[in-house]
């Protein structure tokens, strides 16, 4: 990838701008001062890069993947109506990079929420053929004992659906505290499911989406990772 490519890519302007930066030796990567735009850069090693005196995280290419411990009180979406955005989360440049979330969280859910630009690892993740496991934390305004969790387990039938949805593993930690695995990712779903079951949510949180966690996370915190190490 030429420079002039890679340097529009970690979102650090347009072509103009991006041409500016070069033509005044402000870019260094590898410690290294760039100063043409057609130079080849080996994304596979970059291993530092400074815009005017200032470091970066370069951005894994051509695909990368983050993983955020999103906060309550924020919208999982590029154009928010009544919260801010979790791409608001990320530091500039990154925030203005092309990528979708794999999934949403609605404002008030918390927890592990993943972010990228790879279409086809976002449809995998989110194709209900895949059943991939979602484990959600489930905060419950009343008391509960274990017929909800058998019932959960039964399938239950969503408000204005016509088929049952069942969970996959449903535990209790206390009478207010459910542990709810699901495989499909339905409008609303693990509330509808609760509700259908004749109880309520009051708090709701994502501790893993199939093998990632984001415990290790401080909330509102973000990291690169590969699907491939997990």
């Amino acid at each position: 990838m030429h420079l002039l490519k890679y340097l529009q890519a970690q979102g650090l302007g347009s072509r103009k701008q991006c041409l500016a930066l070069i033509a005044d030796e402000a870019v260094q990567i590898n410690d290294r001062v760039c100063s043409d735009a057609r130079m080849d850069i080996d994304l596979l090693n970059v291993r530092s890069l400074q815009v005017d005196n200032v470091n970066l995280i370069p951005v894994p290419l051509p695909y990368f993947y983050i993983l955020l411990h999103k906060p309550a009180d924020y919208e999982t979406s590029h154009k928010p109506q009544y919260y801010p955005s979790v791409f608001n989360l990320l530091p500039e440049p990154l925030r203005h990079l092309d990528m979708q979330a794999v999934g949403r969280l609605d404002a008030d859910t918390t927890g592990v929420l993943i972010l990228t630009n790879d279409g086809q690892f976002n449809h995998r993740c989110t194709s209900p053929k895949h059943k991939l496991p979602k484990i959600y934390r489930v905060s419950l305004k009343h008391a509960a004992d274990d017929k909800l969790c058998t019932v959960l387990k039964n399938g239950v039938l969503l408000h204005d659906d016509n088929e049952t949805v069942q969970a996959e593993a449903a535990e209790l930690i206390d009478a207010y505290t459910l542990l709810l695995t699901i495989t499909s990712g339905k409008y609303h779903q693990v509330k509808r499911m609760v509700a259908a079951a004749g109880n309520r949510v009051s708090a709701l949180h994502r501790s893993a989406f199939g093998s990632w966690q984001a415990d290790d996370l401080p909330i509102g915190g973000w990291r690169f990772f590969q699907p491939e190490s997990n």
